[in-house]
């Protein structure tokens, strides 16, 4: 049994993945925007991702834009049968690097074609309305009845397999529910940001991956402390020690740990082999207590 394949394995749709994949956007320039310093090293990484038997990565045309994807598919195309590729849409990018919500039908539709022809394929595995509104650290509510209607009818023609939703609330996952069927929700969530506990048990009872995104993002110099020395006491960078319990969390969690060097991937992916104690548990269901 491999490192990865002793941290099992959750359903995506249809498709069963490791509970540790990838996540692409850190493949593209500073900020998220234009070429990668190094493209050789990037093309490397990708390689080595699915060299160490990563089934899962996350990715979006907007990333660049277009260069993380692109990427992709000058590293692994013909992409392997077990590989799934799960990407987003909801935003577009100025020249200036800003970022733009892009929420219509029509902006919405051009974005998962964008997606198609950059990754090289004729359907996307599984797609994510990046709802914009409020932070990343907290969604706002709001219908998104028209746009994952856009999506859905999308997928009818099967230029979709399977939706998700990224920076939703309860009751965003809810409507888009009733709209289609949904696969996966894509939120922030760590020790410290842990708004998401309901929602994360809910959908495990419903077979549905959730899949955090900045695991030490929001983190306040206290926390990071405590992080800090406790990882030191077990042997681990605190990033590795934060993965290492969202592992824990609930086995209907997904990690996406991103990186641009070899080095680091192999750090991330070790992760899968912490034993953590249930003591140390404790203490780091205690960590994003007591921050001011």
């Amino acid at each position: 049994m491999t490192v990865l394949e002793r941290a099992g394995t959750w359903q995506l749709g249809d498709r069963t993945v490791k509970r540790i994949g990838y996540g692409a956007m850190q493949l593209a320039g500073p900020h998220v925007f234009g070429p990668p310093k190094d493209r050789d090293g990037a093309l490397a990484v990708l390689r080595a991702v699915v060299a160490a038997g990563v089934d899962h990565i996350d990715t979006s045309d907007f990333y660049g834009p277009h260069i993380t994807n692109q990427l992709i598919r000058e590293a692994l195309y013909p992409y392997p049968y077990d590989l799934t590729i799960v990407t987003k849409v909801g935003v577009t990018r100025g020249n200036d690097g800003s970022w733009h919500s892009a929420q219509d039908s029509a902006s919405l539709v051009q974005s998962v074609h964008d997606n198609l022809r950059n990754l090289g394929i004729d359907a996307l595995d599984v797609v994510n309305l990046r709802v914009m509104g409020g932070t990343a650290q907290a969604p706002s509510e709001g219908s998104i009845e028209e746009r994952f209607t856009a999506l859905a009818e999308l997928r009818q023609q099967g230029l979709i397999r399977h939706l998700g939703i990224s920076n939703a609330t309860s009751t965003q996952v809810s409507e888009a529910q009733r709209i289609a069927p949904l696969v996966c929700v894509q939120n922030h969530y760590n020790l410290v940001h842990r708004a998401d506990d309901a929602m994360i048990d809910e959908l495990a009872a419903a077979g549905i991956a959730y899949v955090p995104f900045f695991p030490m993002g929001g983190f306040a110099p206290v926390q990071s402390d405590r992080l800090s020395a406790l990882a030191a006491k077990v042997g681990a960078s605190p990033l590795q020690l934060a993965l290492a319990w969202l592992l824990r969390r609930s086995l209907n969690i997904l990690l996406i740990p991103g990186t641009s060097r070899v080095a680091h991937l192999e750090q991330n992916l070790a992760v899968a082999d912490f034993d953590l104690s249930a003591d140390t548990m404790v203490e780091l269901n205690a960590t994003g207590v007591g921050a001011a």
